[in-house]
């Protein structure tokens, strides 16, 4: 019989009403694991236990902090090519791309133990003569942690070493999608904790849908603070639930290259920003703003590069790129290569589905050239291994004599 994975509440694991099967995107007939899905009523009893836990946390002595996180960190760290082909499996990315995120989010937790050792504060002098001013920080109280698909281990690593250093207590929910990699991190986070002797409910892991226990998190009067990372709409909702309005929030990452630039060097940095883990970080290189000079001789070397690029399972040794993470994804990456088939771009090279021995989500990195900065693939995230191309022509004006960079359908580029 298949394990059941729980979630992790004040202390105990316990079991849920519902059951998330997470699926291999390299091999859609592949069961990770199953996993408990959470309600709004675990996410609520979560947030209790949190708030219960945290007085006691945040009075704790720096060296129990510090010995927690070093221990979450050594067993990370032991155990990271097992973690990493389990992220593999879950998300699509290649073996060493997923043993390099577990490796890192090992790192995170040594810096925060080291961190907890170093807290620190301030004395300066008044403005009024014989006081002095002391500045201490203290923990805020509890965090709710919300992580999205793409990088499963290493941003709830971010989010949470940093949260527990400082006392704070932690309800972590990881992204729906991806539960196996965040379960792993949380037993190994609460194995440490009893070992250590950290309260019970410092630590908690409800995995779950956003529609509960997000948004049981988003809503709780105990919860002091949210840390997101997700989508564009999702985000717009946390905000609001937040803070009531959000103003600039995001961007179209580019990589810009002049015509002085080492050819093969460029040609890398674009396929590695652009297409590697399929593409899915919101860091990915997905407009290429080219200066003329160098326009030509970059396309053909980058789409030379792509064609000689190995598409396929996620931990065959051969692969370069893994599959998209699931369905819905696959079907937005193709939604956008026709909107920028619609606008007028060229497609280069690629946007074709692919076949490989097990049925997964694989798509062939696609590549644009002749874009503008008007089109919607230039504007908005599509969060996949598509990657468009801005030509730009350098053009000289009497007055003022700084070269002003134009882009070449008649719109500055967005740099």
């Amino acid at each position: 019989m298949t394990k059941l994975h729980k979630n992790y509440i004040a202390g105990e694991w316990t079991g849920a009403g519902d059951v998330n099967r997470n699926i291999n995107p390299s091999n859609t007939e592949e069961v990770v694991g199953q996993f408990a899905r959470a309600g709004r009523q675990e996410a609520e009893n979560a947030i209790a236990a949190a708030k219960a836990a945290f007085p006691a946390w945040s009075r704790s002595g720096p060296q129990i902090r510090h010995d927690f996180l070093k221990t979450v960190s050594d067993e990370i760290m032991a155990r990271k090519a097992e973690l990493g082909a389990l992220l593999a499996r879950e998300e699509g990315k290649t073996g060493p791309e997923g043993i390099g995120e577990v490796a890192r989010a090992g790192q995170i937790f040594d810096f925060f133990a080291g961190e907890a050792l170093r807290l620190t504060g301030e004395t300066v002098a008044s403005v009024r003569p014989g006081i002095g001013v002391e500045v201490t920080r203290e923990a805020l109280g509890v965090i709710g942690i919300i992580t999205p698909w793409n990088f499963p281990i290493a941003i709830p690593a971010w989010k949470i070493a940093p949260a527990l250093c400082y006392g704070n207590a932690v309800v972590f929910k990881p992204a729906d999608l991806v539960p196996g990699s965040a379960w792993g991190l949380a037993d190994i986070i609460a194995r440490a904790g009893t070992a250590i002797g950290v309260p019970d409910g410092v630590f908690n892991l409800v995995m779950g849908r956003g529609g509960q226990v997000g948004d049981a998190i988003l809503n709780s009067a105990d919860v002091d603070a949210v840390t997101f990372t997700g989508s564009v709409d999702t985000g717009k909702k946390v905000a609001a639930a937040c803070v009531g309005r959000m103003a600039k929030f995001r961007g179209k990452n580019p990589l810009v290259v002049l015509d002085d630039a080492d050819l093969d060097v460029a040609v890398e940095c674009a396929v590695n920003g652009a297409f590697f883990s399929t593409g899915q970080r919101c860091t990915a290189s997905s407009r290429l703003v080219v200066m003329e000079g160098i326009h030509d001789r970059f396309v053909t070397a980058l789409t030379d590069r792509l064609k000689g690029l190995n598409i396929g399972d996620a931990l065959a040794e051969d692969s370069h790129i893994g599959p998209v993470v699931d369905q819905s994804q696959l079907d937005q990456d193709l939604g956008y290569i026709k909107i920028g088939s619609d606008e007028g771009a060229k497609l280069e090279w690629g946007g074709d589905l692919l076949n490989r021995q097990t049925p997964g989500f694989y798509l062939q990195p696609a590549l644009f050239t002749e874009t503008s900065n008007a089109m919607r693939i230039n504007r908005e995230e599509i969060f996949g291994p598509v990657a468009s191309v801005i030509r730009v022509m350098m053009r000289r004006l009497k007055w003022p004599t700084t070269p002003i960079l134009a882009s070449h359908r008649g719109s500055a580029p967005q740099v």
